[in-house]
Protein backbone atom coordinates (compact mmCIF):
# COMPACT_ATOMS: atom_id res chain seq x y z
CA UNK A 1 0.00 0.00 0.00
CA UNK A 2 1.31 3.53 -1.01
CA UNK A 3 -0.19 6.53 0.08
CA UNK A 4 -0.06 9.79 -1.32
CA UNK A 5 0.27 12.93 0.85
CA UNK A 6 -0.73 16.59 -0.52
CA UNK A 7 1.47 18.92 0.92
CA UNK A 8 1.41 22.32 0.90
CA UNK A 9 3.25 23.98 4.57
CA UNK A 10 -0.25 25.13 6.17
CA UNK A 11 -1.47 23.75 9.28
CA UNK A 12 -4.20 21.79 7.42
CA UNK A 13 -1.35 20.08 5.48
CA UNK A 14 0.12 19.21 8.35
CA UNK A 15 -2.68 18.07 10.76
CA UNK A 16 -3.40 15.62 7.43
CA UNK A 17 -0.18 13.98 7.78
CA UNK A 18 -0.31 13.23 11.50
CA UNK A 19 -3.52 12.29 10.84
CA UNK A 20 -2.51 9.95 8.64
CA UNK A 21 0.50 8.92 10.26
CA UNK A 22 -1.86 7.81 13.23
CA UNK A 23 -4.07 5.92 11.18
CA UNK A 24 -1.56 4.35 8.76
CA UNK A 25 1.16 4.00 10.62
CA UNK A 26 3.94 2.06 9.33
CA UNK A 27 2.32 2.63 5.71
CA UNK A 28 4.58 3.53 2.50
CA UNK A 29 3.58 7.34 1.90
CA UNK A 30 4.95 10.03 -0.77
CA UNK A 31 4.46 13.46 0.46
CA UNK A 32 3.95 15.75 -2.93
CA UNK A 33 4.38 19.34 -2.76
CA UNK A 34 3.24 21.25 -5.94
CA UNK A 35 3.75 24.58 -7.28
CA UNK A 36 1.05 26.09 -9.56
CA UNK A 37 2.48 28.43 -12.17
CA UNK A 38 -0.87 29.81 -12.92
CA UNK A 39 -1.09 31.24 -9.49
CA UNK A 40 2.30 33.31 -10.27
CA UNK A 41 1.03 34.22 -13.73
CA UNK A 42 -2.01 35.58 -12.31
CA UNK A 43 -0.25 37.66 -9.62
CA UNK A 44 1.97 39.16 -12.37
CA UNK A 45 -1.06 39.88 -14.72
CA UNK A 46 -2.51 41.32 -11.79
CA UNK A 47 0.46 43.33 -11.32
CA UNK A 48 0.67 44.53 -14.95
CA UNK A 49 3.65 42.26 -16.08
CA UNK A 50 2.37 41.56 -19.08
CA UNK A 51 5.70 41.43 -21.19
CA UNK A 52 8.02 38.38 -21.02
CA UNK A 53 10.24 37.97 -18.60
CA UNK A 54 13.39 35.61 -18.15
CA UNK A 55 12.00 33.52 -15.75
CA UNK A 56 15.45 31.09 -15.21
CA UNK A 57 16.70 31.87 -12.28
CA UNK A 58 12.86 32.11 -10.67
CA UNK A 59 11.88 28.62 -11.95
CA UNK A 60 15.32 27.99 -10.11
CA UNK A 61 14.49 29.35 -6.92
CA UNK A 62 10.98 27.70 -7.31
CA UNK A 63 11.68 24.16 -7.68
CA UNK A 64 14.40 24.82 -4.58
CA UNK A 65 11.56 26.02 -2.20
CA UNK A 66 9.19 23.50 -3.72
CA UNK A 67 11.74 20.62 -3.14
CA UNK A 68 12.32 21.96 0.50
CA UNK A 69 8.65 21.94 1.21
CA UNK A 70 7.83 18.41 -0.20
CA UNK A 71 11.13 17.15 2.39
CA UNK A 72 9.53 19.11 5.23
CA UNK A 73 6.24 17.25 4.37
CA UNK A 74 8.13 13.67 4.23
CA UNK A 75 10.03 14.90 7.78
CA UNK A 76 6.52 15.19 9.50
CA UNK A 77 5.80 12.13 7.99
CA UNK A 78 8.19 10.01 9.34
CA UNK A 79 7.80 11.44 12.51
CA UNK A 80 4.24 10.72 12.40
CA UNK A 81 5.12 7.29 11.24
CA UNK A 82 4.93 6.76 8.07
CA UNK A 83 7.72 5.37 5.99
CA UNK A 84 7.46 8.61 3.86
CA UNK A 85 9.72 10.42 0.61
CA UNK A 86 9.28 13.60 -0.89
CA UNK A 87 8.55 14.10 -4.23
CA UNK A 88 7.77 18.14 -5.94
CA UNK A 89 6.11 18.90 -9.04
CA UNK A 90 7.17 22.65 -9.49
CA UNK A 91 5.40 22.96 -12.70
CA UNK A 92 2.22 22.22 -12.56
CA UNK A 93 -1.17 23.77 -14.17
CA UNK A 94 -3.68 22.74 -11.60
CA UNK A 95 -2.50 20.94 -8.07
CA UNK A 96 -5.62 18.68 -8.33
CA UNK A 97 -4.79 17.88 -11.34
CA UNK A 98 -1.43 16.95 -10.86
CA UNK A 99 -2.22 15.34 -7.24
CA UNK A 100 -4.35 12.90 -9.08
CA UNK A 101 -1.95 12.36 -12.05
CA UNK A 102 0.76 11.43 -9.24
CA UNK A 103 -1.89 9.33 -7.23
CA UNK A 104 -2.14 7.40 -11.02
CA UNK A 105 1.54 7.29 -11.36
CA UNK A 106 2.71 5.65 -8.08
CA UNK A 107 -0.88 3.47 -8.09
CA UNK A 108 -1.86 5.19 -4.60
CA UNK A 109 -4.24 3.29 -2.62
CA UNK A 110 -5.55 6.38 -1.17
CA UNK A 111 -4.88 9.86 -1.56
CA UNK A 112 -4.60 11.90 1.99
CA UNK A 113 -5.05 15.87 1.88
CA UNK A 114 -6.17 18.64 4.63
CA UNK A 115 -8.48 21.16 3.84
CA UNK A 116 -8.72 25.46 4.08
CA UNK A 117 -12.58 24.64 5.04
CA UNK A 118 -13.19 26.83 2.31
CA UNK A 119 -17.22 27.37 2.27
CA UNK A 120 -20.18 29.17 0.98
CA UNK A 121 -19.91 31.20 -2.13
CA UNK A 122 -16.22 31.13 -2.32
CA UNK A 123 -16.62 27.53 -2.80
CA UNK A 124 -18.62 27.39 -5.19
CA UNK A 125 -16.64 30.07 -7.44
CA UNK A 126 -13.24 28.92 -7.03
CA UNK A 127 -13.73 24.96 -5.86
CA UNK A 128 -11.23 23.56 -3.12
CA UNK A 129 -8.20 21.22 -4.26
CA UNK A 130 -9.34 18.96 -1.95
CA UNK A 131 -13.27 18.75 -3.63
CA UNK A 132 -11.47 18.07 -6.93
CA UNK A 133 -9.68 15.86 -6.05
CA UNK A 134 -12.18 13.46 -4.55
CA UNK A 135 -14.17 13.62 -7.38
CA UNK A 136 -11.20 12.95 -9.82
CA UNK A 137 -9.20 10.22 -8.49
CA UNK A 138 -10.90 7.04 -9.11
CA UNK A 139 -9.32 6.17 -5.53
CA UNK A 140 -10.08 6.48 -2.38
CA UNK A 141 -9.20 9.87 -0.71
CA UNK A 142 -9.08 10.44 2.88
CA UNK A 143 -9.51 14.46 3.65
CA UNK A 144 -9.04 15.74 6.73
CA UNK A 145 -10.76 18.38 8.37
CA UNK A 146 -9.21 21.78 9.48
CA UNK A 147 -9.00 22.10 13.70
CA UNK A 148 -12.14 24.79 12.93
CA UNK A 149 -14.34 22.57 11.28
CA UNK A 150 -13.26 19.68 13.46
CA UNK A 151 -13.81 21.48 16.98
CA UNK A 152 -17.10 22.89 15.71
CA UNK A 153 -18.79 19.65 14.49
CA UNK A 154 -18.27 20.76 10.90
CA UNK A 155 -17.36 17.34 9.64
CA UNK A 156 -15.06 14.87 9.72
CA UNK A 157 -12.56 13.04 7.69
CA UNK A 158 -14.27 12.11 4.06
CA UNK A 159 -13.15 8.79 2.12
Amino acid sequence: MTILVAYDGSDDSKAAITYAGHLLRGQQAVVLSVWERLALASIRGSAGLIAPVDTTAEDEAIEAATKELAEQGARLAREAGLEATARWEPDSMAVWSTIVDVAGEIDASLIVTGTRGLGGVRSLLLGSTSDRVLHHAGRPVLIVPSKEDAQAGAGTATA
